[in-house]
Order: C-alpha cells, then sequence, then structure tokens
C-alpha cells in the first residue's frame, strides 16, 4: 500500500493528558464556528466534567458541537451528563449503543475506538487518549502513559471528511431527527508548517487493513531500528514474521509493551508470544510505572505514528480507529526520546535467553489465554488472522 504523505502540516507530540487536556480545552474557548468530538470513553470524572463544561460553552456562543461516544465504551456515562449537553444545544450520538447479549453478535464489537477532535476545521486532535482522567486507575499514581497530536494543515483534508462522513452514517442509521444537521466546515488547506504527514483510518469497507498494512511496509523497509509501543499487543503471524525478519537482518526491534495487569486474558494472551520473538532477538521491555495506553511507534528516526490503533485483532479487525503518519526527523527525534525516557524511569527489560522471562506456570497460563483468544476470534469468522 503507498502512502501519501501530504506536506505543509504542523505536529504537536502531546503527552498524557497533562499536555492534551489543557491543549484541547483551550482550543474548544477559542473555537468560533464548529466542533467534532469523537471518543471511545466519555467518563464522568473531574477531566470529563471539565471538557463538557468547554463544550457548553462553546455552545452557548453559537458554535455548532456534535459529540460521538462509543456505546460500550461509554456505557458508564451518566444520562444527566447527556442531558447537560443536549440542553445546551449539543447534538449527541451513541456509536452501536449496548445492549442486553450484544457479545453474542460479532458486529457489535465493532466498536468507535478512535479518538478525534476537530475545530473549526482548522485543528485536529488524534490520539489514543479518551475523555478520561489519567488518574482514574486503582492504586495508579504516576499517570496512565498515553500519547495524542495537535494537527494543523492541509493533512485535515483528510481528516475531516473522515469524521462528518461517519456523524452522517450514524445519524442517518439511527433515524436521528434532533439536533443541527449540515455537512460541516471544509478543511483548512492552508500550509501551517514543513512537517509530512498521513491520515489513515480502519473500518470495515474500503480501509479494512491500512493502519495494518503501513506498519507492515514500514517495517519490512527499516534499516536502523523499530520502535513500537504498544498497550494491547497480540499481532498476527504476517506481523509477527515481519519484525522476526527485521531482527534478523540486524534492525534493532524493541517493543514497549503493558506490564501491568489490566485485562487479564490479552495480557498473558501476549505474553505466548515472548518467547518466539525474544529468541529471534526482538528487545522486549514491559512498563510498570503506570498503565500504557501507549499506541505509537517510531522507525529509522524518520517514520512515526501515533494513534488509537492496537496491535491486537480487535483494533486491526473490528474496531473503527484512526492513526496519524509522520515523515518527519524532528518529531520522530521527540517520540522516540519519550519512549526511551519512559522505559528508563518505568520500564523492565527481559532477558533473550530462552524462557527465563517466566515460570513454566506462567507460560502455560500465557499459552492457555492465547488459545483461548484464538478461539474467540475463530468463533467471530476471524480464525484466517493468525
Amino acid at each position: 500500500m503507498s502512502v501519501d504523505y501530504v506536506p505543509g502540516n504542523q505536529v504537536r507530540l502531546l503527552e498524557n493528558g497533562v499536555q492534551f487536556f489543557p491543549a484541547l480545552i483551550a482550543d474548544i474557548a477559542a473555537a468560533r464556528t464548529e466542533i467534532h468530538l469523537e471518543t471511545y470513553i466519555f467518563q464522568d470524572d473531574t477531566i470529563g466534567r471539565q471538557v463538557a463544561d468547554a463544550l457548553c460553552r462553546a455552545a452557548s456562543r453559537g458554535v455548532k458541537v456534535r459529540v460521538l461516544i462509543d456505546g460500550f465504551g461509554s456505557k458508564d456515562l451518566p444520562d444527566s451528563v447527556v442531558t447537560q449537553l443536549r440542553d445546551a444545544g449539543i447534538d449527541v450520538l451513541v456509536f452501536r449503543p449496548e445492549r442486553i447479549g450484544f457479545w453474542l453478535r460479532h458486529q457489535h464489537l465493532r466498536r468507535l475506538h478512535r479518538k478525534i477532535a476537530l475545530i473549526d476545521a482548522h485543528i485536529a486532535f488524534v490520539g489514543g487518549i479518551n475523555i478520561i482522567d489519567d488518574f482514574d486507575m486503582p492504586g495508579q499514581t504516576p499517570p496512565r502513559f498515553d500519547y495524542a497530536v495537535r494537527v494543523q494543515g492541509p493533512v485535515l483534508s483528510e481528516v475531516v471528511p473522515v469524521v462528518h462522513r461517519l456523524w452522517r452514517l450514524v445519524k442517518w442509521t439511527q433515524a436521528r431527527r434532533r439536533g443541527r444537521s449540515g455537512r460541516g466546515l471544509a478543511a483548512d488547506p492552508r500550509p501551517a508548517g514543513t512537517q509530512r504527514a498521513a491520515f489513515l483510518v480502519r473500518d470495515n469497507l474500503r480501509h479494512r487493513r491500512d493502519i495494518e498494512q503501513a506498519y507492515l511496509d514500514a517495517i519490512a523497509a527499516a534499516r536502523d531500528e523499530i520502535f513500537i509501543a504498544n498497550a494491547y499487543f497480540l499481532p498476527g503471524i504476517r506481523f509477527r514474521r515481519a519484525l522476526v525478519d527485521a531482527a534478523q537482518r540486524g534492525v534493532r526491534v524493541t517493543l514497549l509493551l503493558q506490564g501491568r495487569v489490566e485485562y487479564r486474558l490479552l495480557h498473558y494472551a501476549t505474553r505466548a508470544l515472548y518467547g518466539q520473538l525474544l529468541g529471534a532477538g526482538v528487545n522486549i521491555c514491559e512498563y510498570h510505572s503506570s498503565f500504557l495506553h501507549a499506541k505509537v511507534a517510531v522507525i529509522d528516526s524518520q517514520w512515526s505514528t501515533v494513534g488509537s490503533s492496537n496491535i491486537d485483532p480487535f483494533s486491526l479487525l473490528l474496531a473503527r480507529e484512526a492513526n496519524l503518519l509522520v515523515d518527519d526527523t524532528a518529531f520522530a527525534a521527540q517520540l522516540r526520546s519519550s519512549l526511551q525516557a519512559a522505559i528508563d524511569a518505568g520500564g523492565h527489560c527481559l532477558p533473550r535467553n530462552g524462557n527465563a522471562y517466566a515460570s513454566r506456570w506462567t507460560r502455560m497460563l500465557a499459552w492457555l489465554a492465547y488459545a483461548s483468544v484464538r478461539f474467540m476470534m475463530g468463533m467471530l469468522g476471524y480464525a484466517k488472522h493468525r
């Protein structure tokens, strides 16, 4: 797959909510015409209320505000918050509302997992950060570790139509007549910087494997280093082979993965792959300071991606995802430096000597978890993705 990079952009890296939310709220406060917000989780916590209040203030001064939340990820959002938003004149839609027994039908696992905000079709936020307090995890002192980017420039001509198209689709499928209509603002195509960028999505129509293929192409072309940080890492056989091939041709491959147990099944299923990867020369570091939620990569100090897509079957085969690719040495250097700092501060790098990273019982548990995930995917009709 050939990626068409667009020149003339300004891409700002945002690490964790401490950088992301002040930037988002400031741009919401400065919005003059239109705001679109898509998120998997919209939590009723300190951060959620700050964002909701900012959106309501924008609507009160005449800004058209649209909010699209996922029906499963935001299932705990109280009706009172949705009512607050709608009473302020904000159009709120729910992507695939949760229903009893939803998990019995694979189409209900096709979630809206991407996180995008558009401000006046002039600024976009893309990344992995939900509308949730970074510290909203039991026993967590350092914040949840994640990234987003703030983007201006011609690449918005790729972002804006995608956001508008999904909004119209959800509104049409749910036969919603409430709220304001219209196609929304056209993207501002004026150059804003010097960086080359591309916007990729994963959906179930024309872009089923675009994000995965972009990763595979970049890995295949790597000559010096591959650095991937991913919260939920359970790649198929093509992805694993690509990493192994890269390591065996002398590329330094480093994976920064979740060290803390958040979802036990996925955690142990991922560990079933450690032996093959470590044996091939791949470096695996687990992040233990807090919960890792990042979905980023840097390759050869030039190619970078920041987005919502995990490298697991749910992101690569089921969910709607969005990643920004950046072809820029300065941005790559900044992201790589941040990842290395995370390893230095809270990473534990595993030994390569065989199975020394885990006990026999842990390895057995890992393979049982991996078999369970494979069985689940087979039941859903995705068994060919190995």
